[in-house]
């Protein structure tokens, strides 16, 4: 277990080439994640920043929005997103997120392998 405050966060600047940066929290450990599972973390996005578009292949992530407002490239087709939202993006498709509000955009992505 870790509590809220002891993860550290990691800034990433331009990611998949959006714009401005990303703010990620692993919320497992490498070794917790096991076999089939790439990535479980918290993601922030600034005002104005970006995910930049990306594919998936023998793995699939979704997306479960926090809180805050964006909008969410599914596979190239523009879909808005707000807290209580939760995006999938299937084995061989593309997406990306961008945050479209005044307020920090969370959500946990959440990567699994095929």
């Amino acid at each position: 277990m870790t509590k809220a405050g002891e993860r550290s966060v990691e800034t990433v600047e331009k990611v998949n080439g959006g714009a401005g940066f990303i703010m990620k929290e692993a919320l497992l450990t490498p070794e917790q994640l096991g076999e089939h599972c790439k990535m479980f973390s918290k993601v922030i996005l600034k005002p104005n920043c970006e995910l930049g578009h990306h594919e998936h292949h023998d793995e699939t992530e979704t997306y479960y929005i926090l809180s805050g407002k964006g909008m969410y490239d599914d596979d190239g087709k523009a879909v808005p997103v707000e807290a209580g939202d939760v995006t999938f993006c299937e084995d061989g498709k593309g997406h990306g997120m961008k945050n479209t509000g005044s307020e920090d955009l969370e959500f946990v992505a959440l990567i699994l392998k095929k």
